[in-house]
């Protein structure tokens, strides 16, 4: 996890940051942001908690804004999707282009009756939305809400019995819904492989709400530690390591993400910043591609690790983007941005401490997701 926080007595505190309290959180700073890193269990049990029953993640740093229903071409101006075919009721994943092809940032937009909902990486909201007001014409960015996360096989169980509608979903719907009088914008997804919800609303409600969800034993708090451990473990991947400015979509991996109609020869292709490059770079290939990696032994390959091709001596072929210790797997797992000319079934060998140490590819993700299609 990237930690881009100024000093402490600057932070940003959550709606919910007494109740995080009150459950015996922990709390680093994190994009400017008190958040709680992990509870009284640790990060390994809350971890193997989302993967085995419910985990509730408070992600209410991250950034929310509304644009008008008619705004989708506008909006693909600066993205490489299909946003004018986004049907209502459904979510897409999306990044921000820059004019080298790098991606400035990645995001999610919902298409409601009412608009298209954005939500945003809390380290690039600030920037994402003077991007957006720069290009776009209405730009209302949502202040007062709260954002929360239910991960996990039991979540829909648990969400259920608050909101009985979420059962009829399936993986990246988008609804409104009712809660005890509030406005709720509910989506089936999530940041750790597991199936789940993600959950706008008010902040005034996100306390009862949280209280009734963390009554159900299946569910617990989880804190931005298992987070990033599950998001490795499920290949996603992470703005600042894995996503930056000079990584391609293509060479991060992402190009399931650009549809067809944007693609050379498509209804809309290009017109998004970058698309000369990208496009290129779909048709014939780019220099560098992502990949999983399997470290021997029990040390993790972190992020930053320099990759070579061979034991000794030899030619540094990528590095590490995000690593750490995958306690699914019981075994470090990593994710790397290697030069496209080795060989998909080569060992690799990173630099740690000195030492190097072998590494097999793998593919992504590491653990199979458990989404409701």
């Amino acid at each position: 996890m990237a930690d881009t926080a100024p000093a402490t007595e600057n932070l940003k505190t959550l709606p919910l940051r007494a109740l995080h309290e009150e459950l015996g959180a922990q709390f680093v700073p994190f994009a400017g942001w008190e958040m709680p890193v992990r509870y009284g269990p640790g990060v390994m049990a809350e971890h193997l908690w989302c993967r085995e029953k419910a985990a509730l993640f408070d992600v209410s740093h991250m950034g929310q804004v509304m644009l008008p229903a008619d705004e989708g071409a506008a909006l693909e101006a600066l993205v490489p999707m299909d946003i004018v075919g986004l049907s209502e009721g459904r979510q897409r994943y999306a990044f921000f282009t820059n004019d080298a092809g790098g991606l400035h940032d990645d995001l999610m937009i919902a298409r409601h009756g009412d608009g298209l909902h954005l939500v945003v990486n809390a380290a690039c909201a600030e920037a994402d939305i003077a991007h957006l007001k720069a290009h776009l014409p209405a730009v209302d960015v949502l202040e007062g809400l709260a954002l929360l996360a239910v991960q996990g096989p039991m979540a829909e169980a648990a969400l259920s019995c608050l909101l009985p509608e979420v059962t009829g979903m399936r993986f990246m719907d988008a609804r409104r819904m009712d809660w005890e009088g509030a406005a709720l914008r509910v989506t089936r997804s999530g940041y750790t492989g597991e199936d789940g919800f993600e959950i706008s609303m008010p902040a005034g409600v996100a306390e009862p709400f949280a209280r009734a969800l963390l009554a159900d034993d299946r569910v617990a708090p989880v804190g931005l530690g298992a987070r990033d451990s599950l998001r490795l473990e499920a290949g996603l991947p992470l703005y600042g390591q894995d996503l930056g400015p000079t990584i391609s979509p293509v060479e991060a991996g992402l190009a399931w993400a650009i549809q067809k109609v944007r693609r050379t020869g498509g209804e809309r292709a290009g017109g998004f910043p970058g698309a000369d490059v990208i496009l290129r770079q779909l048709a014939d290939g780019a220099s560098r591609r992502r990949a999983g990696l399997l470290p021997e032994g029990r040390a993790p390959m972190r992020a930053g690790t320099p990759l070579f091709e061979a034991a000794e001596g030899g030619a540094q072929v990528g590095h590490v983007t995000s690593g750490g210790f995958g306690p699914t797997l019981g075994a470090p797992v990593a994710i790397a941005l290697l030069d496209a000319g080795v060989p998909s079934d080569a060992t690799i060998f990173g630099e740690v401490r000195g030492r190097r140490l072998a590494a097999r590819q793998a593919p992504l993700p590491f653990v199979p997701p458990g989404y409701k299609r």
